[in-house]
């Protein structure tokens, strides 16, 4: 195989005045390949053709997965890959999305803060459309919970984000935990906070009853201030792009069974991309 390298000696001895005959002997080549070189420097370097890849038995697999989502994200599409067999890692399939998509993915910059273990935790709603029961269809949320430290995450779904909605999603996550925080990170939900003017806050006297009992201290997020909760706002565009895509569900005990699974196998056993750690191994206990 031509490389360009040898296509650099080519010129070069051809430069010093040698002959196409001595530059052939010289390089190991035949003349007809020295003469090609010489009158097409912009000759293409022939290329081996591609060899079989670990993806093409699932070729098929992935555009029924892309049909169903298009927009479905590297590492969902690849644990579907892997219970049906497939073995390679998940660059072969992000390379390959990006492909067939032919686009990239840049990421935004953010700020991130940090805390201290144990010390906040934040919350927020996420809309996911609705789940049918026969002719009904109920609206479906899930309330997004994330120890900032680890990035320990916990959802609830709900059909509801009603005042017992949201205190019983976050029982249910302290027992998740195994226990709570110092502070609670929240927007400006009305079944948190029911006024501001400026910097004064006037919290939801039940929801400061809730947390009373935990010794919680809650702080609002300024208005149109989302730095200020980003980490549970990624863990609900995380829940997007690696939960939601490419399932189905027969009922909410269905959507939380599968979303416990996901967290107990995915979510928070995976290295976390800003900490570099596993949020389960680093959860405060």
């Amino acid at each position: 195989m031509i490389t360009k390298r040898t296509i650099f000696e080519i010129h070069r001895l051809k430069d010093l005045g040698w002959s196409e005959r001595r530059i052939a002997r010289e390089l190991k080549l035949g003349r007809p390949t020295v003469k090609k070189y010489l009158e097409n420097p912009e000759q293409t370097i022939s290329k081996r053709p591609p060899g079989p890849s670990k993806l093409d038995p699932y070729r098929e697999l992935i555009g029924q997965f892309l049909d169903q989502d298009p927009q479905a994200k590297a590492p969902v599409v690849l644990q579907r890959l892997q219970r049906q067999g497939f073995g390679g890692e998940i660059t072969i399939v992000r390379d390959y999305l990006q492909k067939i998509r032919g686009q990239i993915k840049y990421r935004e910059p953010f700020i991130r803060f940090e805390s201290p273990p144990g010390k906040q935790m934040q919350i927020d709603w996420g809309h996911f459309g609705h789940l049918s029961y026969g002719e009904t269809k109920r609206k479906l949320y899930a309330l997004a919970v994330i120890e900032s430290y680890s990035r320990m995450s916990y959802v609830e779904f709900t059909h509801s984000q009603r005042q017992e909605a949201l205190h019983q999603g976050l029982l249910n996550a302290f027992s998740y935990f195994g226990g709570s925080p110092e502070e609670i990170v929240v927007d400006n939900m009305l079944t948190a906070v029911v006024e501001r003017v400026g910097s004064l806050i006037r919290f939801n006297e039940i929801f400061l009853d809730f947390l009373r009992v935990f010794k919680i201290v809650p702080v609002a997020c300024n208005v149109r201030s989302p730095h200020e909760k980003g980490k549970v706002e990624n863990l609900i565009k995380y829940l997007r792009h690696n939960f939601w895509p490419l399932r189905s569900f027969t009922d909410l005990t269905d959507v939380q069974r599968q979303a416990i699974e996901w967290l107990n196998t995915v979510a928070n056993v995976r290295i976390h991309q800003s900490t570099g750690e596993r949020p389960k191994i680093v959860l405060p206990r």
